[in-house]
């Protein structure tokens, strides 16, 4: 483990080296996408929580917990290239915790998509018995058990780190995923890049079973003769959007590689961290709500009926308004 005054060296460099390329201007599109997904998440977790049908939907149920994910992610990550821009300090514990919540939460979002895949492919492989194999109260249990598996790593790397007595004890100027992961002993670097890359290598393995053994049983169905169908549609958007999900992830184990290489320029390493962080990280979780709003129907039908009623509520609020006797009918009608 690097010391104190390792520590506080390089994340003051890596200050002065964000501030000498005007870096700290990615936090405007990291605000604008954060806005975005704030204002598109809740409304279509608002459809689907507001729903008893489609709170009863696996592939909903799914659906929440990743946007839950993703606002969690965007909403810590937001923090942290604010406290970074403004050169915060901010204390090591409070750096460690904070980079464990965001890797947590963007695992998890990883681990629900492809989760994801493998209901909708046992949904088509299985018609009959699909909800006896994934019924609500146990696509819960699943959900916590993804949430445990993905805090279990980084968090177990806190708490270790915290008993061996291995941390400062200062402030830091920066506080950052890389940085924090970086300082680990150079021997359980190993760990962590076989952690991501693994887990990364074992969902995308997954997931492309899953895709090829979904064209294998339904591709006598005439679905996928159409170029322009919507097997071919969905196929490609949400291939699309794992890409987006996946590629980050990989960006970031490069990061972590190249951290202690002395070859490599500090200025790429931070143009990469930040344009990873600020932009590429964030690119799917904005595209995720339209996706899912689009392409599910129930979720784009139930979103359009509640524009709807809200709509005839208004109407008929500005009509009572301009209507004083007509409050005194309606009432009638409740009495």
């Amino acid at each position: 483990m690097a010391s104190s005054t390792d520590i506080s060296n390089i994340t003051q460099q890596w200050a002065d080296s964000l501030h000498k390329w005007h870096l700290e201007f990615f936090c405007i599109p990291s605000i604008i996408v954060t806005l975005t997904i704030l204002l598109t998440n809740p409304i279509l977790l608002t459809c689907i929580l507001l729903s008893r049908a489609l709170r009863k939907e696996t592939r909903y149920l799914l659906v929440v917990n990743t946007l839950t994910a993703d606002m969690l992610f965007v909403i810590l990550n937001l923090v942290t290239v604010l406290f970074n821009t403004a050169r915060a300090q901010i204390p090591w514990l409070v750096c460690e915790l904070l980079t464990a919540v965001i890797v947590t939460a963007y695992c998890c979002a990883i681990l629900t998509v492809t989760l994801m895949v493998v209901d909708t492919y046992a949904a088509v492989r299985w018609p009959l018995r699909y909800h006896d194999l994934l019924p609500p109260a146990r696509i819960y249990r699943i959900l916590v058990i993804v949430w445990l598996v993905a805090a279990c790593f980084p968090f177990s790397l806190v708490i270790v780190l915290q008993v061996k007595g291995d941390r400062p004890d200062e402030s830091v100027y920066m506080c950052l995923v890389l940085i924090s992961l970086g300082f680990i002993q150079i021997k359980n670097m190993d760990w962590i890049h076989m952690y991501f890359i693994v887990a990364a290598l074992v969902c995308a393995a997954l997931i492309f079973y899953c895709y090829i053994r979904l064209y294998m049983v339904t591709r006598t169905q005439g679905i996928w003769q159409s170029r322009f169908s919507r097997a071919r549609v969905t196929l490609l958007a949400h291939g699309v959007l794992l890409l987006l999900y996946f590629a980050p992830g990989f960006v970031f184990s490069l990061e972590l590689y190249i951290f202690h290489k002395e070859n490599i320029s500090q200025d790429v390493r931070i143009w990469i961290s930040t344009v990873n962080m600020s932009v590429f990280m964030l690119i799917p979780r904005a595209f995720a709500p339209f996706l899912y709003g689009l392409r599910y129907r129930e979720i784009y039908d139930t979103l359009i009926e509640l524009f709807l009623k809200n709509r005839r509520l208004n109407q008929i609020t500005d009509e009572n308004m301009l209507n004083p006797n007509a409050c005194q009918v309606s009432a009638s009608f409740i009495l």
